[in-house]
């Protein structure tokens, strides 16, 4: 039944008074006169309230009653009536499961208003724990290569700790994704998830971001603004490429991980906060902290529990199940029937090294189920594998084309040096230019190399 009540009362005259009441403001109503009746009804059929007296003549009573109704799985709204209520019978009757508890002798307008608010608060939990499945499900983790495994074994055990978690990954290859799941299955995970990019926020404002500031501490700053340490305060904080902050914001960062406070920007006041902190980078962090670029003594701190996501190319044998996670999932969105890849299908994508990761393997499934018509995919209705190769879009906050310039040039060089282990000779000769070139280079950009 929608919108329906049950009365569970022993006197008759309540039970046809309150009958009449809630069947005038549109509710279907049931009534039963004890609380075996009551159990037995309730098996069969829903209902979304429950009006349940306390003392219910022989037989079992209505709190003994309200127990075998949460026992039995029922997860009807229960509205407790009692002429002989005290406050040991509320809290017991509210500790398992009561919506409220309304006394004898019974004022109908309240009781009405009781019972419409039962049913408003029930529905929403209903919602809530609906899109909570939802979101588990949206952040699971795909894939049956030994590697998956392992991270989700990995994340069931770290993610009930408050412990840091630095995430190591390539671009695409879910580093948020497992963020979120650590955040879905920990102590904090009714609380906020929040997150800052650092490389998509102009190196002026991070700092204002992160701590936020006090009105009038900058040009602009015209109003005080909370800060996402603050936001996040009981909660997690995902700090998304860590490998971009700057010198200064790296010193403060490692300050409120010591003493888990920190002052707005403009404000002499410190805020304390209990906040987890979740950090992601797609740079080599050690060769950051050898050339100077990050501090060696915040990585230690924000590397507590390392996590290092695998590459798609390492574990090409999720690539199916990844296909048909992303074939129904775009299928449903743009209402299309799912699509049957054929094995030649399948294979062709398990052949591709896929250096844009999972993003690149989920944006193409996307694009197959949007432009291919045919129920069948074929090899030949597959994109044709050829990925750009575009700078950092981090490049594009610089205020000039120099910096921008120095900017790339200094990733690249860095990149080039973990992949030579350091060597600058053999970074040199991969890059085409000459060894006292390069070294020239590097000292102009700040980047210390091995003697």
């Amino acid at each position: 039944m929608s919108n329906s009540i049950l009365i569970v009362d022993d006197e008759r005259g309540i039970r046809e008074t309150l009958r009449g009441v809630l069947e005038d403001e549109g509710f279907e109503v049931e009534t039963v006169e004890n609380g075996e009746d009551c159990l037995k009804l309730t098996e069969t059929t829903h209902f979304s309230c429950v009006l349940l007296d306390i003392w219910l003549g022989d037989g079992i009573d209505g709190l003994e009653t309200l127990k075998l109704l949460r026992e039995n799985g029922s997860d009807s709204a229960v509205v407790m009536i009692s002429g002989h209520g005290n406050i040991e019978t509320a809290v017991n009757a509210t500790k398992l499961g009561a919506f409220d508890f309304i006394e004898k002798p019974l004022s109908l307008e309240k009781t009405v208003l009781t019972v419409r608010n039962a049913i408003k608060q029930r529905e929403l939990e209903r919602v809530n724990a609906q899109l909570a499945a939802r979101l588990s499900e949206e952040y699971v983790m795909i894939g049956d290569s030994i590697a998956m495994r392992a991270l989700r074994k990995q994340i069931a055990v770290v993610a009930p700790t408050d412990g840091r978690v630095l995430i190591s990954g390539e671009s695409g290859t879910g580093k948020e994704l497992v963020a979120r799941a650590i955040h879905a299955a920990s102590r904090r995970k009714n609380a906020p998830f929040v997150e800052i990019n650092s490389a998509a926020i102009p190196e002026d404002l991070v700092e204002s971001e992160l701590f936020g500031h006090a009105k009038g501490a900058f040009s602009g700053a015209t109003h005080a603004k909370k800060g996402k340490f603050e936001i996040a305060d009981g909660a997690t904080l995902f700090l998304d490429e860590i490998g971009d902050m700057s010198p200064r914001v790296q010193a403060k960062m490692l300050r409120v991980l010591e003493e888990q406070r920190f002052e707005p920007v403009g404000s002499n006041t410190p805020v304390k906060v209990d906040v987890r902190v979740i950090s992601a980078t797609n740079k080599p962090l050690s060769f950051l902290i050898e050339n100077g670029a990050f501090r060696a003594d915040l990585f230690y701190r924000l590397n507590v529990i390392p996590f290092q996501i695998p590459p798609l190319r390492e574990r090409l044998e999720d690539v199916p199940r990844l296909t048909d996670h992303f074939n129904l999932k775009f299928s449903h969105a743009y209402g299309k029937r799912p699509k049957e890849f054929t094995p030649e299908a399948i294979e062709g994508l398990q052949n591709y090294a896929w250096p844009g990761n999972v993003r690149e393997l989920k944006n193409t499934i996307e694009r197959v189920v949007i432009m291919v018509e045919k129920p069948r995919v074929a090899f030949d209705d597959l994109p044709k594998f050829n990925p750009s190769e575009e700078p950092p879009a981090s490049s594009f906050r610089f205020p000039s084309f120099k910096e921008a310039t120095d900017a790339y040039q200094r990733e690249f060089i860095l990149h080039k040096l973990a992949e030579y282990d350091g060597s600058v000779a053999k970074a040199a000769e991969s890059m085409g230019v000459d060894r006292s070139h390069l070294y020239r280079r590097m000292r102009n950009l700040g980047i210390q190399g091995k003697s």
